[in-house]
């Protein structure tokens, strides 16, 4: 019995529960809407309460939560038979329970969330109103108790309809940014894929024969083919050299990727983005930290700094990277919230430092700054075509390198 109803109760894949539990909300959040039924309970506050009304109500709302119930984790499908449901029970108890009205709100709302369109919904609200004032016409019910009832209705379903279509938009936000991110991750293997072809293809030719050579010649000229060997180390090692010089701009890709998704969400929430083209040299570590830190900045100012530009721009010294976040938004910045803490430990995590100046009325600016090995940028700054420095570096970061 209590798995068949557990079962009946089970939020479908497109119910509003499931909905919310997407989101990371808790399976209740739609509970809070029950508070609104305390209308029901605030009529003996206006009249004397009566056996009629507590026999009544002890009666109808459990078959009220049931239903409500089910309207929040039945499938956007089969919703509408729930809320009609509704709507019938709160008109079948209008003869003898007025507070039955405000099931029949509930069951309105309801029948908004269903797959219809704008127009669609109000045309139901509409009918559904017009037989509920019929009724109450017919059971002579004084005016001011319903007229509230069709204007509360149809207010309540625009906004519901402007919240859905709000979600939607969210969504497909959210998809676009995952879109940018996995569009510009493809475009930069199919760069260093290029690359690393074009780098190691000729120079890998190149040493095999040099090395096919060197076997023929190893037991009747040992000098020339030791010569062949040691031109053979050197290309190896040239061809090392290359690599390395080229998959660090794979190192920027997390960093790139986050810039145009910020640039998408600012620009969705009309906040004019400038920014430049990050460093190609940075450490992993230090770059996906730089990547998290600029996402949670970009949605701090979409959402609470209430901007109309922002920029970013990202500084490579010898040892040290910064960067730097502003914006002209309301600034007054003056405790941590949830965004900053995050922030504050991501910085930490790379040995860094962050610092905030947010005057009020003034804008926000961010400064972040990380050390960077030294070792890194001399590798990266070194000339591709400096045999004798490559094999020098080579030899320095040893064979694993």
């Amino acid at each position: 019995m209590y798995e068949s109803i557990r079962e009946w109760f089970r939020p479908a894949g497109d119910s509003l529960v499931a909905g919310s539990m997407r989101k990371g909300k808790s399976p209740w959040t739609d509970a809070v809407h029950l508070l609104w039924s305390f209308w029901i309970f605030a009529t003996p506050i206006f009249d004397h309460m009566s056996w009629h009304w507590v026999v009544f109500t002890l009666a109808s709302y459990p078959v009220f939560l049931v239903l409500y119930a089910k309207c929040c984790v039945a499938s956007r499908r089969t919703v509408a038979r729930y809320a009609l449901g509704l709507a019938a029970f709160s008109m079948l108890l209008m003869p003898w329970y007025p507070s039955g009205l405000t099931y029949f709100v509930y069951s309105c709302v309801m029948l908004v969330s269903c797959r219809r369109s704008l127009k669609q919904n109000m045309l139901l609200l509409a009918a559904l109103n017009m037989a509920c004032l019929s009724e109450a016409w017919l059971l002579h019910y004084p005016w001011q108790a319903v007229f509230s009832i069709p204007l509360t209705t149809f207010i309540i379903g625009l906004i519901v309809n402007a919240e859905r279509i709000s979600d939607q938009k969210e969504a497909e936000l959210a998809l676009s940014h995952d879109e940018v991110r996995r569009l510009a991750a493809t475009a930069e293997r199919e760069r260093i894929g290029r690359d690393l072809h074009d780098l190691l293809g000729h120079t890998l030719s190149l040493i095999t024969l040099k090395l096919e050579l060197s076997r023929k010649l190893i037991d009747r000229d040992v000098d020339a083919a030791r010569r062949e060997i040691t031109e053979a180390e050197k290309v190896a090692r040239h061809a090392l050299a290359e690599v390395r010089s080229a998959v660090t701009g794979i190192r920027a890709t997390d960093l790139a990727a986050e810039l145009a998704s910020a640039r998408l969400l600012l620009e969705s929430s009309r906040v004019q983005f400038h920014y430049e083209r990050p460093p190609v040299d940075l450490p992993p570590d230090i770059e996906r930290g730089l990547s998290l830190i600029l996402r949670e900045a970009a949605t701090n100012i979409a959402r609470h700094a209430e901007a109309s530009s922002a920029k970013i721009e990202i500084i490579r010294e010898p040892a040290v990277v910064r960067m730097l976040i502003s914006d002209n938004g309301r600034g007054g910045i003056d405790h941590d919230g949830n965004g900053l803490a995050g922030m504050r430990e991501r910085v930490r995590a790379v040995n860094g430092t962050l610092t905030i100046e947010s005057p009020k009325g003034r804008g926000s600016l961010l400064k972040i700054s990380a050390p960077v090995p030294l070792l890194r940028l001399v590798e990266t700054s070194r000339s591709p075509n400096d045999l004798s420095a490559k094999a020098s570096l080579a030899t320095v970061s040893g064979p694993a390198a």
